[in-house]
């Protein structure tokens, strides 16, 4: 077996962006219940060895921040196997795990492996807040670096891209400098990835299940539960459908059914969001009060700043002053995120969106920068691999500006034309140049072992009504939705962690937890 390739991996400050961790940029069609797709059959691999060892926990875990460090309750170590099963001979890749304890003296017998979101999320990075949250009340959870993010070898990260990031900030999304730097910054990132050896066309959703099947036995687990975030819910549905030995249950954090077209439904899922924001806003007195027209007074000011984009200084962390230019999309970007970042960011949306009306740009223009992606993290290679190879292929833009004009009637089409979170991807997906996926990955995960739903009512990223994509096909499932949350609903309110506990507990029986009545949207702020 060839030696892995060595990969030497950047690590920067996580800063404001540590909230967006979690965050995926997933999406996803269908009207009504879907009917079943037929499964084919994945193509036989050959036969080929995958080994774990165990290794001292990467220190720093993040650069910079030692919050996120894990500590001596954590394990850790490498999952090898090939890059590309049908080469089993060919280059391996590492896979970064880090296990830690469970808090209780008399730990469960069956971890919680965590499948993070993204495509190109680090799990380990992700492991403090979710232990801060409780996920190891009962188990031991296992965090999997997944193929080409973070600790893993190789790393596939796009500087290149992430210096592009911070300098759109001073460009409006329609300008066509904005589209020329992008397109040479994914270029840049493909090539210099390719030059290196990679296989971009392995680092997709099939290997990337395998992975986590080879890991549960090559780490001696007869059994486990499957904990999937946006993505990683997706990830989690194809080990189940695919490889269902040892899966015990599954709790599934905001869900991307992969029987779903995941791009088209991008703005169709925001637009559903801002629908719940309205009618929270007007069932508040004071929200009704302060900002009566909410929904006209949002449209109205896109599509001004659509035509006049606003351009407002704003001093960064590091004492920097940023000029920011917010134009229509980045204002509906920003609502996007504040809504799926949960009640600390969207309870003061409909105050920003009335400020930015009346001319004051500030907080919003502050938040273009807040939620700039985690420079040096994120393994984007994986992102464009998957989307470009499993999603992009089932749609086109003129279907995405259709289906976006249908839910946002009174938004420009210049607007509608660039995806929530990802403007570019279908010009970055022309460029990332990968191979179409087979109709499998799009099969349905048809299955009887417990699945647990949880969603979030906020959720502008994975729409709770997605959930009817995959529960016709699991027959075991229930489905717990918490109003005014977002995305990643166990990093929002301590009732979802009390629910998976419970469920972890007897997947069996009903989940009816007293804590899932008491969440309620977020008091918004007013003047």
């Amino acid at each position: 077996m060839h030696q892995p390739r060595r990969s030497s991996f950047r690590m920067f400050s996580l800063a404001a962006a540590l909230a967006l961790i979690g965050v995926s940029v997933l999406g996803c069609t269908f009207g009504g219940v879907p009917a079943a797709t037929p499964s084919a059959t994945p193509e036989p691999v050959a036969p080929y060895e995958a080994s774990y060892e165990e290794a001292p926990c990467p220190t720093p875990n993040v650069e910079g921040t030692h919050l996120l460090d894990l500590g001596p309750e954590y394990t850790c170590g490498y999952l090898t196997v090939p890059e590309t099963r049908s080469d089993p001979d060919g280059p391996t890749v590492r896979i970064a795990v880090a296990t830690v304890r469970a808090v209780s003296p008399t730990p469960a017998s069956d971890p919680i492996v965590y499948l993070d979101g993204g495509p190109g999320a680090p799990a380990l990075v992700s492991a403090a807040n979710a232990v801060a949250a409780g996920m190891n009340a009962e188990h031991d959870v296992v965090f999997v670096d997944q193929r080409g993010t973070y600790h893993s070898d190789p790393f596939l990260s796009c500087p290149e891209q992430d210096a592009f990031y911070a300098e759109a900030v001073g460009l409006a999304a329609s300008d066509p400098a904005m589209a020329e730097k992008s397109d040479a910054a994914t270029a840049a990132c493909r090539d210099r990835l390719v030059d290196d050896g990679v296989l971009l066309d392995s680092f997709n959703t099939a290997e990337n299940a395998a992975d986590i099947a080879d890991l549960r036995v090559a780490m001696g687990i007869d059994e486990w539960n499957l904990y999937g975030v946006s993505y990683g819910t997706a990830l989690a549905l194809t080990v189940l459908r695919d490889h269902p030995e040892g899966v015990r249950s599954v709790v599934l954090d905001s869900v991307v059914p992969p029987n779903t077209r995941w791009t088209a439904d991008f703005w169709p899922t925001s637009a559903a969001a801002f629908d719940q924001m309205y009618a929270a806003c007007a069932a508040q007195p004071a929200c009704a009060a302060a900002y009566p027209d909410l929904e006209a007074e949002f449209t109205d000011t896109i599509n001004r700043l659509e035509a006049e984009p606003l351009v407002v200084p704003v001093t960064t962390a590091s004492g920097e002053t940023v000029s920011v230019v917010v134009d229509g999309y980045k204002l509906a970007n920003v609502a996007v995120l504040r809504l799926a970042t949960g009640p600390a960011y969207s309870a003061d949306l409909p105050e920003l969106i009335h400020e930015i009306a009346s001319g004051d740009g500030t907080g919003i223009a502050s938040s273009v920068i807040q939620y700039l992606p985690a420079a040096g993290l994120v393994g984007l290679g994986l992102q464009w691999s998957v989307f470009c190879s499993e999603d992009i292929p089932r749609t086109s833009l003129d279907e995405v500006v259709a289906l976006a004009s249908e839910a946002l009637p009174e938004f420009p089409e210049t607007v509608l034309s660039q995806l929530p979170q990802v403007p570019r991807f279908f010009a970055d997906c022309e460029i990332w140049d990968v191979a179409p996926a087979d109709e499998h990955a799009h099969a349905d995960t048809v299955s009887d072992v417990p699945v647990l739903f949880l969603g979030g009512t906020f959720d502008a990223v994975t729409a709770p009504y997605w959930q009817d994509a995959a529960t016709p096909f699991l027959s075991a499932s229930q489905v717990v939705n918490f109003p005014g949350l977002g995305h990643q609903v166990i990093l929002q309110n301590p009732c979802p962690v009390v629910v998976i506990n419970s469920f972890l507990a007897d997947p069996e029986a009903p989940v009816a937890e007293p804590c899932i009545a008491e969440v309620t949207a977020p008091v918004f702020t007013v003047p």
